[in-house]
């Protein structure tokens, strides 16, 4: 969702279009796989100037730390995310009982504890945290937010308007 906005919003993503849109992420998943290799080679990061990269949390420590970053960070309820990815192993017919939802909860959680930990103490990673909930709410409040942290000239409008409330499918009040 938030890389779909800010592609609407005039920041081009980048990506390689390896992973499609499917049933999980009808929207697709705006991802560019050498993302993966942060630890071995970060020479395509110079081809990310100008551009919006999707990185998951568990890598962002693999960024060099010598140049600056602006970090959107989607934080969501913690039953929600364990309630997608439930719903997701069930539609590609994989188990999702290995791990039990208190002990995953207490592994993701600690994870994201140390994640927020690690990106107070460097200050060349500049972060927005953002409410997944709050999104869906009010989009355009949101894009005017990213706007104003990116200190890009966004299209807000256009931001606002691909937020899908529809596929807030794992909505837990």
């Amino acid at each position: 969702m938030l890389m779909k906005m800010l592609a609407a919003g005039g920041l081009p993503p980048l990506t390689d279009g390896i992973r499609g849109a499917d049933a999980d992420n009808p929207g697709g998943y705006y991802e560019f796989e050498k993302v993966k290799q942060l630890e071995k080679d970060t020479t395509w990061l110079e081809s990310a100037k100008g551009k919006v990269v999707k990185v998951i949390s568990q890598l962002l420590d693999q960024l060099p730390l010598h140049k600056p970053y602006k970090i959107v960070f989607v934080l969501r309820k913690m039953d929600e995310i364990l309630a997608s990815q439930r719903a997701m192993l069930a539609r590609r017919g994989q188990p999702s009982d290995r791990v039990s939802d208190v002990e995953m909860a207490a592994a993701f959680g600690r994870h994201l504890n140390a994640v927020q930990q690690w990106l107070a103490e460097h200050p060349q990673m500049e972060v927005l945290y953002v409410n997944y909930a709050a999104v869906l709410r009010d989009p355009l409040a949101t894009s005017h937010e990213i706007k104003t942290f990116l200190a890009r000239p966004l299209d807000v409008r256009q931001m606002a308007s691909v937020v899908d409330e529809s596929l807030y499918r794992q909505r837990i009040s």
